[in-house]
């Protein structure tokens, strides 16, 4: 009896430790998942790796276009390419998203083309043949260099140009022409925000706490005084409509 009350005894101190490691495993497991998501963020965000090479150029589509560098006020080369259009109904200055560079959006170009639209389209610091690494501020950097360009080296009326950014492009385009006066704003698979969009596809971490970008699009929509066109699928499966 006394060997069996002992045993009994010490069953639930044992399953009490089980579970406390068990318990504090897990803890320490979150823990790490959510120090690697903070450590590496940006590659959570940037994959300038995907599709690095240049694929293709606008003559694919027979477009005539001209390859231009365009320097930023801290020293970097981003690639870019200028699509003419004569006359021109307006220029469109495009800022793509977070993956592959200025050759997988020949699409744009030639939809522009056809509406008789000129088009510039550069590629981020990092991206495709530009210079850098990239970074939110960097980014928004490489959107003024691209305005700055058209505007001074081109020439182009601020009034005849119009923004079309496409998912992080769009954070990028919103940033933008919350600052310039561009004829209007064209927002693709755009999220509201960095830490919203990792809030909802990241439900289990602390995305809000931790995050070290804002891309906070629906705070500089705010700020445009141009006309705004917004753009989204329901069918979205990187972006949530």
């Amino acid at each position: 009896m006394v060997t069996g009350a002992l045993t009994a005894s010490r069953v639930p101190f044992a399953m009490r430790r089980m579970l406390w490691n068990i318990l504090f495993l897990l803890v320490l497991a979150y823990a790490a998942l959510v120090a690697l998501a903070t450590v590496f963020q940006s590659r959570l965000v940037y994959f300038p790796q995907v599709g690095r090479e240049i694929e293709a150029t606008p003559l694919a589509y027979g477009l005539a276009f001209e390859p231009v560098t365009v320097a930023t006020d801290d020293g970097e080369r981003l690639a870019a390419w200028w699509v003419p259009s004569e006359p021109a109904a307006g220029t469109v200055l495009i800022f793509h998203g977070n993956a592959g560079n200025i050759s997988h959006r020949l699409d744009y170009l030639r939809m522009f083309n056809r509406l008789g639209y000129a088009s510039l389209i550069v590629d981020y610091r990092g991206y495709g043949q530009s210079t850098g690494s990239p970074s939110e501020a960097g980014t928004y950097r490489d959107a003024e260099a691209a305005w700055n360009w058209l505007t001074g080296t081109r020439g182009v009326l601020p009034g005849d140009i119009v923004l079309l950014g496409e998912s992080l492009g769009g954070a990028v385009a919103a940033w933008l022409a919350a600052r310039v006066e561009p004829r209007g704003l064209v927002l693709a698979s755009t999220f509201t925000s960095v830490p919203d969009l990792g809030a909802q596809v990241y439900p289990f971490l602390p995305v809000r706490l931790v995050s070290r970008f804002s891309y906070n699009t629906r705070e500089a929509v705010g700020a445009v005084k141009a006309p705004i066109l917004i753009a989204h699928s329901r069918d979205d499966d990187i972006i949530p409509f």
